[in-house]
């Protein structure tokens, strides 16, 4: 068979047909060098790169990371990664101080006093950070530490280390200077778990970890969350936002208080208008604190806003991503905002969140469940969520949605910008403005493709038809 591209997943994989001989590549569209080698028996993960000596390419190479039946898609990407990153500074990925990834296997086992940071980080990367399935914003944030902070102690043996503490308090004291003190104290939490993972397997470095000798630096909860009287400020300055997609995920941040990098992620499938939920597949923790957000009527109407403007600012982008953008991922990749525009965002929303769920009586349980925060206790193991999230999470969710806008009084109706938004019929009128004046947007369109974005000004039959059914009383007025 040739060779396929295709977007690699463990779905994807699955399906692949066995050639009848031989075997044949499918290649990643996601990622440059990374395949699945598929055979009459076996499906194997591989990266292929080219190997430069001072700028020249002396060789191409291809290193196979696992068997696709004892990984998962995701894993193998992160560490293809990993690899090509190696391979673009001409070093072979399973080379080890100039000898074969099983010598550097036994030289871990045995070699135990002599093991460095840098092969100590490389196995906590591999055997923990990447087998247990953290996220990439978490794995970057390791290596920052590691490869940016703690550079020249990278060939550093963590027997020195572990023998003279007092130099790694002076890098504390260093790094508390110059990077400030939440960086210092996660730094050094870094190097004490790497540590701790090494001596797993490396029992002959000392039980006292480095890292005790720190003094950390105090840490407070940066309390910047806003209450009812703080509101109206708030709401004038996201009405004038040029962007009625950012304006959009700001709202929906703080009416359901979930983590911006979890609603960045999210697709128009994830909505289910019938049964008014929006799942979170990976939230912090991975897929097993997968979770379903409860909405509002107020939520449901931004969902419906930025479904609207998604289509007609970035069409094609809207079809995989819930706050699309012109950007590599499709989906905003930037979140925050010049504090002088827009004064509260990103987790100072879910703060905010909080406190008014507290204003609007829901109990500190269902604000934990709201949240998806873990529920500490052997009671939590009995709560089963989901058979909560249709009634009355949605009712508790209300709640606080009706004390948000309860907050704004006669402002809705008598503030100019906040009429272009939240208004009847807002939405349709600013859509249209947008056909007029396409470079406004950032992505011209042109007007045959802004005539099918408008075909309809209300959502698509198939949309309508997934909406609940609600009682005469509280029937949506879509903007």
């Amino acid at each position: 068979m040739t060779d396929i591209r295709i977007a690699l997943s463990d779905k994807a994989i699955a399906q692949l047909p066995t050639p009848e001989d031989g075997w044949y590549l499918a290649r990643d569209t996601e990622l440059k060098g990374f395949f699945v080698v598929v055979g009459k028996r076996k499906r194997t993960f591989t990266v292929q790169g080219d190997l430069r000596h001072r700028g020249k390419r002396a060789s191409s190479i291809r290193v196979s990371i696992g068997d696709a039946t004892e990984l998962t898609t995701r894993a193998a990407r992160a560490i293809a990664k990993e690899y090509l990153a190696q391979i673009s500074k001409g070093q072979h990925p399973k080379l080890r101080l100039g000898g074969k990834a099983g010598q550097a296997e036994t030289d871990w086992n045995s070699g135990v006093t002599g093991a460095t940071l840098k092969q100590a980080w490389q196995r906590y990367l591999e055997a923990h950070l990447i087998r247990k399935g953290r996220s990439e914003k978490t794995i970057s944030g390791y290596r920052d530490h590691v490869e940016r902070l703690f550079s020249e102690w990278l060939d550093t043996p963590l027997l020195d280390l572990a023998n003279d503490p007092a130099r790694v308090a002076k890098k504390h004291d260093q790094l508390t200077r110059e990077n400030g003190p939440y960086m210092a104290n996660g730094s050094m939490r870094t190097l004490r778990a790497i540590y701790n993972h090494a001596r797993k397997t490396n029992r002959s470095l000392p039980r006292d970890n480095p890292a005790d000798a720190v003094d950390w630096n105090q840490e407070e909860r940066r309390n910047t969350g806003m209450g009812t009287g703080d509101l109206r400020r708030w709401f004038i300055e996201l009405a004038n936002l040029d962007n009625p997609i950012r304006r959009e995920f700001h709202l929906f941040t703080l009416l359901c208080g979930s983590r911006p990098t979890a609603l960045q992620q999210a697709k128009p499938e994830h909505i289910n208008f019938r049964r008014r939920t929006l799942h979170i597949p990976r939230p912090k923790g991975g897929s097993k604190r997968a979770f379903d957000i409860p909405l509002s009527r107020e939520m449901i109407l931004s969902l419906i806003r930025v479904l609207r403007f998604g289509r007609q600012m970035h069409p094609t982008q809207a079809q995989e991503r819930l706050f699309p953008a012109e950007s590599a991922s499709g989906h905003l990749a930037e979140t925050k905002e010049d504090r002088d525009i827009l004064s509260k965002w990103g987790n100072d929303l879910r703060q905010t969140f909080r406190t008014l769920a507290t204003a609007a009586g829901v109990s500190e349980f269902d604000a934990k469940l709201l949240m998806n925060h873990s529920i500490p206790g052997v009671n939590a193991g009995y709560v089963t969520r989901h058979k909560l999230v249709e009634d009355h999470l949605r009712s508790q969710q209300q709640a606080i949605s009706t004390v948000v806008f309860s907050a704004l009084g006669k402002l809705r109706t008598e503030q100019g910008a906040l009429i272009d938004w939240l208004g009847h019929r807002a939405s349709r009128r600013a859509v249209s403005k947008f056909r007029s004046k396409p470079s406004n947007l950032g992505e011209e369109q042109g007007s045959d493709q802004c005539d099918r974005n408008l075909r309809t000004d209300h959502l698509t039959r198939r949309e309508r038809n997934r909406l609940p059914s609600l009682r005469r009383s509280t029937v949506l007025r879509y903007p």
